[in-house]
């Protein structure tokens, strides 16, 4: 799949004008691709894995395939918002205590449904769409430190999961705008 890529530096372009006529939400991700703009990342996730070939990111079988949507759903929607740009700005001074706490509640959750479903990956043995918002959901725990000794099966399936390349390679430190000290 051809791709180019537009910089958000530190999310400060998500702030212009021309961003928010391409995402009005001002957040990321924001894909053209086939003539359409797709926002939300599990939107964009599953319009790629219907459109191009490759391995599948939703199960054939609808209940891995609903187990993988529950997953993803509890992350992106359930977690990940509460530590966007946006939010962390209104917190001010109190934005780890917060990240903190809401990472810990949702990975509270999110763990007992992982020792149900999780193989090798987040539900069995293929990676799915579940491990693409896993991986980044863990970044930011860390990044707020989070203790992940609590949460035994996440964090077994991030380590399994930053072992390969496309994971290693789509890490924030890895990223052409991540400042130089952040950098890998």
């Amino acid at each position: 799949m051809d791709t180019s890529e537009v910089p958000a530096h530190g999310g400060f372009a998500l702030l212009t004008e021309q961003y928010k006529t391409l995402n009005p939400m001002q957040q990321v991700p924001a894909v053209e691709i086939d003539g359409i703009t797709l926002s939300q990342s599990l939107a964009v996730i599953q319009y790629i894995d219907e459109t191009r070939p490759g391995p599948r990111l939703l199960p054939e079988d609808p209940k891995k395939r609903a187990q993988v949507r529950m997953i993803s759903d509890v992350i992106a929607s359930g977690i990940q918002p509460l530590q966007n740009l946006y939010v962390i700005q209104k917190i001010g001074a109190e934005k780890v205590q917060w990240a903190h706490h809401f990472i810990d509640r949702g990975f509270q959750a999110l763990e007992p449904i992982l020792k149900q479903t999780a193989g090798k990956y987040c539900v069995g043995d293929e990676i799915s769409m579940a491990d693409i918002c896993l991986v980044p959901q863990v970044y930011n725990a860390e990044r707020f430190k989070v203790d992940l000794g609590q949460y035994p099966t996440i964090k077994r399936l991030n380590q399994v999961l930053l072992q390969i390349e496309a994971f290693k390679v789509s890490d924030p430190s890895c990223q052409p705008d991540t400042p130089a000290d952040l950098r890998a």
